[in-house]
């Protein structure tokens, strides 16, 4: 009997122990949870944010898009002008800078003064002109005068020829000196006593953007010296470098994506319209030139570029490689589930390319949906911490 209730007093004990341990585990993780729930409300696929920690942290969302990643050529290129629309502008006759009335970075029209200056060489010039013009009319008229007289021999015949030889020496000696007028910018005809000038200018061959001057007021503009250098953006277009063995992939017509190197995530549109019917010196490769659809501001001469040429129409579903996240061999996105609440996504990636990765979500997502294109290992870092403490 004592042995009996010895033993049912020991299994009683052994029960209350038991329960005693299953409490104190689930009050443990009740309290992992707890603090994981603190920390940014995150659940096993899922994380909850506020506004403070959004701004933080620094969340930006995009969308799904569709890339031309695995059918397009590969080539680089450089951003160029044509000749006609790029200029460095000089005088022929030199002076001294009275006025800069523009500034480097500033659009001028064809024409537009860029700059006065002072030459003596300028006022006699005009002097010259004007005494050649007034004497030209004179002889203009004797030479009418002994035309008419020889028509009933009342002079002699070398009477007229001395007058006809006089007003061809005047009308050719105008043309020299008009000649000389233009190369200080002036009109020939736009000259008379009453508005003869001490100063000249210098115009803008071309429209485009101011890149450089050269002088400054009270500097001597040196003649055959560049003193500004204007380029025309708006002509902006690409040159190509394509490898021997890709020129049969490409053709006038043909479009193409591309981005600045230095800043990938940029795409722009260009379109091929004439390709060069020989080999670059020391190179088996020919230059493809494109003309670029929508030219910004950010797009400048010199620029080195990717390209990539739509050799066929397949495009496939791509994010911004920021957008992706990997835990070991398992790669992952963000969705937004709803504001400020993100769920996690496990993806296939594939084919890289300008900044962009091909994805194959396990579950659909449609270009409306909205994905965490920066910050997203910040995510990754919440739902892997409580997992990682869970498993210590």
């Amino acid at each position: 009997m004592k042995k009996s209730m010895k033993s049912n007093i020991l299994i009683v004990i052994a029960i209350i122990f038991s329960f005693s341990i299953i409490s104190s585990c689930g009050d443990k993780r009740a309290g992992e949870q707890a603090a994981m729930e603190d920390s940014g409300h995150a659940t096993d696929a899922e994380i909850k944010l506020t506004d403070e920690q959004i701004n933080a942290i620094g969340i930006e969302l995009g969308t799904i898009s569709y890339r031309n990643l695995k059918t397009a050529l590969k080539v680089n290129g450089r951003l160029e002008l044509p000749p006609q629309n790029r200029a460095r502008v000089s005088v022929l006759i030199g002076g001294i800078v009275k006025e800069i009335p523009v500034m480097e970075g500033q659009f001028v029209n064809k024409g537009q003064v860029m700059a006065i200056l002072e030459n003596g060489e300028f006022l006699q010039a005009q002097q010259d002109y004007l005494e050649n013009k007034s004497s030209l009319e004179f002889l203009k008229t004797e030479f009418e005068r002994q035309t008419e007289l020889q028509k009933d021999n009342i002079n002699s015949a070398k009477t007229l020829q001395q007058a006809k030889s006089n007003y061809n020496t005047s009308v050719a000696k105008n043309s020299l000196l008009g000649e000389r007028l233009k190369l200080f910018g002036i009109k020939p005809e736009t000259i008379s006593p009453e508005n003869v000038k001490s100063s000249f200018a210098i115009s803008a061959p071309i429209a485009g953007y101011i890149k450089h001057i050269n002088l400054f007021i009270g500097k001597f503009a040196e003649p055959n010296v560049p003193q500004f250098e204007i380029v025309d953006n708006r002509f902006l277009h690409i040159d190509l470098t394509i490898y021997e063995q890709d020129v049969a992939k490409v053709h006038e017509g043909q479009k193409l994506t591309f981005s600045i190197i230095n800043d990938p995530h940029s795409t722009h549109t260009a379109t091929i319209f004439s390709i060069n019917k020989a080999f670059e010196d020391n190179s088996q490769a020919v230059i493809a030139h494109a003309k670029i659809n929508d030219v910004d501001d950010n797009l400048l001469p010199g620029m080195f570029v990717e390209a990539r040429l739509q050799v066929d129409s397949y495009k496939a579903m791509s994010l911004p490689d920021a957008a992706i996240v990997n835990n070991g061999d398992e790669h992952f996105i963000y969705v937004e589930h709803e504001k400020n609440s993100f769920r996690q996504v496990q993806i296939k990636t594939g084919t890289s390319d300008m900044g962009f990765t091909e994805v194959t979500p396990t579950e659909k997502i449609t270009e409306e949906n909205r994905v965490v294109i920066s910050g997203a290992y910040y995510l990754l870092s919440q739902l892997t911490k409580g997992e990682g403490e869970h498993h210590d």
